[in-house]
């Protein structure tokens, strides 16, 4: 695990990334450097597939992706997996379970696709508040956003489960990217699989829908593009 140094040796686009993430929003470069020190700060590679973070594991880190993605899964006792959300560059993850000292994950942190993550040590988040300083405020009222943020979310991934059919799951789901791209035409973040495990249903049966949905035309699909019709919208 590589240190990480805001300002002397960084990548331009590592930088760009941070300067845009929510987690150090409001604050200038050299709050970031204070912040980055302050958070112990550590890069490190994951390969595809590996686990950043383990189910049943205790962690004083929260994680911010660099680059690549991860995916935040869990399995039931037999093994089935369903995939809750996928993180992308400028967003983190597990700060819950790091706040929260001695709190078992419930879930695994997986690299979906070779990553670079930062990982930043929160356990001494009451110090930190506590000396009052500009970015420790921005840092605190960061947290509560995102945490905030995270909750719409979860509301969104309850909302794309209620529905019964597996068509009505799938036009919940592609509606709402949809609306958060603002664009009809779209890449999502899953495969198949991975799509037929967030939205918790069987794969063949999700791929058979998509392939009626097309023939239909309410929806154009290849891999994880998708283009909505407004056949789809009535």
């Amino acid at each position: 695990m590589v240190k990480f140094t805001y300002k002397e040796g960084y990548r331009v686009m590592d930088k760009e990334i941070l300067k845009k993430s929510l987690i150090f929003k409001n604050m200038d470069d050299n709050q970031i450097e204070k912040c980055l020190q302050a958070l112990n700060a550590r890069e490190k590679n994951f390969e595809k597939s590996s686990i950043i973070l383990g189910a049943g594991q205790i962690t004083e880190s929260m994680g911010l992706v660099l680059s690549g993605n991860v995916n935040i899964e869990s399995y039931d006792i037999y093994g089935n997996r369903t995939i809750l959300s996928n993180i992308n560059p400028g967003h983190i993850f597990a700060e819950t379970y790091a706040i929260l000292k001695n709190e078992p994950m419930l879930v695994s942190v997986v690299a979906n696709e070779d990553s670079k993550v930062l990982m930043l040590n929160i356990t001494n988040l009451q110090h930190i508040i506590n000396t009052k300083e500009d970015w420790s405020t921005k840092l605190l009222m960061n947290l509560l956003m995102i945490s905030s943020n995270k909750n719409l979310i979860l509301s969104n991934k309850i909302f794309t489960n209620s529905p019964k059919t597996i068509r009505e799951k799938v036009l919940v789901y592609l509606n709402f990217i949809s609306l958060k791209k603002n664009s009809n035409e779209f890449n999502i973040p899953f495969n198949r699989k991975q799509l037929a495990d967030y939205l918790n249903i069987d794969r063949s049966c999700l791929s058979n829908e998509l392939g009626k949905m097309q023939k239909e035309g309410l929806i154009t699909t290849k891999k994880s593009h998708f283009i909505i019709h407004k056949k789809a919208t009535k």
